[in-house]
């Protein structure tokens, strides 16, 4: 019986030399034993020549066998034979989702993948003392032996930190110049937890939304074989077994009042009607405007109206959609977990909050009930057309120089038209008011996004986005 030894478990190189010199040789996949670590291939000194084998596999399985290995099913290096042997009768093999053999390289394959994204999304590195400066370390039990392969995510993320990611199969090194690889180590050569991590666990119990926990899917994205690694995980359980009290506390908080000064203002251009006459000339005007409008229906079921806030005169303003939940309790924009977003991009992108005016396209919160629960709806076109008189209004006030669109109904009200943001993001357009406008994502959607690496690229993308409308609005 042939015996083709690789070198490692992830050995890709060893197993394609072995399993060409063995297709070339007629051996038959029943034949064949693998083994790891026993030296030498036995057919390394016979491996032919390239272009000598009579005929060649689609780059696709190439690719597939690639990651195929890093899977840590003992039986995957004899099924990747088992595909090229009979790739030679079958050259659209893999085009054959069905097939037995296909079916398990691709479930192989999705598998390591997951893995990859786990091991992106819930590394977390601690700080260590290095006699020759600061330097960061990380404990990780990947899935599979994947930790080669995601490294490079990590050298783009944090060129600029020397770091160290320990596993049991492989360490990844990087010290901002080479990524260098060592042998796996035990759990006992992780860190201890540093000072870091109680701001981390501080802002994680900060943006836990208890309205909207859904346990099992969030164990679906984050897996319980995960939490002895993340520093967040122990605040879980407790936030889990809080939530629905936490939510109906939500609920019964009582909204707050606007200024008695605001409510005389109020009844006033509620009997004057001023968005059917004289515009309102100060922010104080338009909040007591916004208090008493009737323009739509959304008044109706809203706690109250939220004007926007910010200084009377500011070089940028921020237009996102309406308030959400926290913000039509509170009475002010942004305070709820999308706010806790756009404050640390603003920070980020080196963008005073205090100097820039925040407001939304609509009013009043747009939401329907599911329960106890007030669940966000998008803003109707002729909901956001009403609600613009206010948006003008502030605009008037505030003579900002550049006006930021946080999502499409926000864009829709600020350009008057549907403006896809992946179309004229980093663009300056041209308003009638001699305004220059920029369109970006919506904080709220950074929060949606599922994919720990779309999430980290979306919100870079976002805080360039900032990062060009403050420099537009200089």
């Amino acid at each position: 019986m042939p015996v083709a030894a690789l070198s490692s478990e992830t050995d890709f190189d060893g197993w394609r030399a072995a399993a060409r010199s063995l297709r070339s040789r007629h051996a038959s996949p029943e034949e064949v034993m693998w083994t790891v670590g026993e030296g030498a291939g036995l057919f390394e000194a016979d491996v032919p020549a390239a272009g000598a084998q009579g005929f060649s596999v689609p780059r696709a399985f190439v690719d597939l066998a690639r990651e195929v290995i890093l899977h840590r099913a003992p039986e995957r290096l004899g099924l990747l034979y088992r595909l090229l042997w009979r790739l030679e009768a079958q050259p659209r093999l893999l085009e054959i989702s069905t097939d037995a053999d296909v079916a398990q390289a691709l479930a192989f394959q999705r598998q390591v993948r997951t893995a990859i994204h786990k091991m992106h999304a819930f590394v977390r590195f601690r700080e260590v003392e290095a006699a020759d400066g600061e330097a960061f370390v990380a404990w990780f039990e990947p899935a599979h032996r994947v930790t080669e392969a995601a490294a490079p995510f990590f050298v783009k993320r944090f060129a600029n930190m020397r770091w160290s990611i320990l596993t049991p199969d492989a360490c990844a090194h990087w010290d901002r110049s080479t990524l260098a690889f060592t042998a796996g180590v035990e759990a006992s050569a992780a860190p201890a937890a540093d000072a870091l991590e109680d701001y981390w666990r501080t802002y994680y119990a900060s943006i836990f939304n208890p309205a909207r926990i859904k346990v099992a899917a969030m164990k679906k994205e984050m897996p319980v074989r995960y939490w002895r690694n993340l520093p967040e995980a122990a605040l879980i359980p407790e936030l889990i077994a809080g939530a629905e009290e936490r939510t109906r506390n939500m609920v019964r908080q009582q909204p707050s009042e606007p200024s008695r000064r605001a409510q005389r203002a109020a009844r006033r251009l509620s009997r004057d009607a001023p968005y059917d006459g004289q515009a309102p000339t100060t922010l104080e005007e338009v909040a007591a405007g916004i208090e008493a409008c009737r323009r739509c229906e959304l008044w109706r079921d809203a706690t109250q109206g939220v004007p926007g806030e910010g200084p009377g005169k500011a070089r940028l303003m921020l237009v996102g959609e309406q308030p959400g939940d926290q913000e039509d309790l509170a009475g002010q924009p942004f305070v709820g977990p999308a706010g806790g977003v756009l404050d640390k991009a603003l920070a980020a992108a080196g963008v005073p909050r205090a100097e820039t005016f925040v407001t939304n396209a609509v009013k009043h919160f747009k939401h329907e009930l599911r329960g106890k629960r007030r669940l966000h709806k998008t803003p109707g076109a002729g909901e956001v057309s009403a609600c613009r008189w206010w948006l003008d209004a502030e605009r008037r006030i505030v003579r900002p120089r550049v006006i930021v669109a946080l999502g499409a109904t926000a864009a829709l009200s600020v350009f008057g038209k549907a403006t896809p943001i992946g179309k004229f993001r980093q663009q300056a357009i041209q308003l009638p008011d001699q305004v220059q406008g920029v369109v970006t994502y919506h904080p709220s959607y950074l929060l949606r996004v599922p994919d720990a690496e779309a999430k980290a690229k979306a919100y870079a993308m976002f805080v360039e986005d900032l990062k060009f409308a403050w420099h537009l609005a200089a």
